[in-house]
């Protein structure tokens, strides 16, 4: 991994920290304000920092990960773009179901003022499974 990737790869993990670690907000010194997020399937969009930012503020409020994983993440970089992704394993509870979540996520990076922020983000390969919890 060559230094730009290094900074993508520490950029996208403090984004997932911040959201594993229920403070969802911390995410937003990574995030372009006009960051879009492609829902799974190309189903719709949401867009705008704090659009993106309400939907994990919602998802750590109303749902507890007992499980999760990353692995597989690719990074290029051109000039001052770059593009990560990774495959991810999650494992989560809400109050009346409990999911297992598998697929690729996707993000688009950009290298603005010395600072790689997000600006566009989809879900590939997306498969969940619920099952009522015990």
């Amino acid at each position: 991994m060559n230094d730009r990737q290094r900074e993508v790869h520490v950029a996208m993990a403090a984004i997932n920290k911040a959201w594993r670690e229920g403070q969802p907000l911390a995410m937003t010194g990574f995030l372009h304000a006009g960051i879009v997020m492609v829902m799974p399937g190309f189903s719709g969009t949401v867009t705008g920092r704090q659009a993106l930012l309400d939907g994990f503020v919602e998802f750590c409020s109303n749902a507890r990960v007992v499980e999760y994983e990353e692995s597989d993440e690719q990074i290029q970089v051109i000039d001052d773009l770059a593009v990560l992704t990774f495959r991810f394993a999650m494992v989560y509870e809400r109050t009346n179901y409990r999911a297992r979540s598998t697929g690729r996520d996707m993000w688009v990076f950009r290298s603005i003022g010395g600072k790689w922020l997000a600006l566009w983000r989809t879900m590939m390969e997306l498969e969940e499974t619920r099952e009522t919890p015990p």
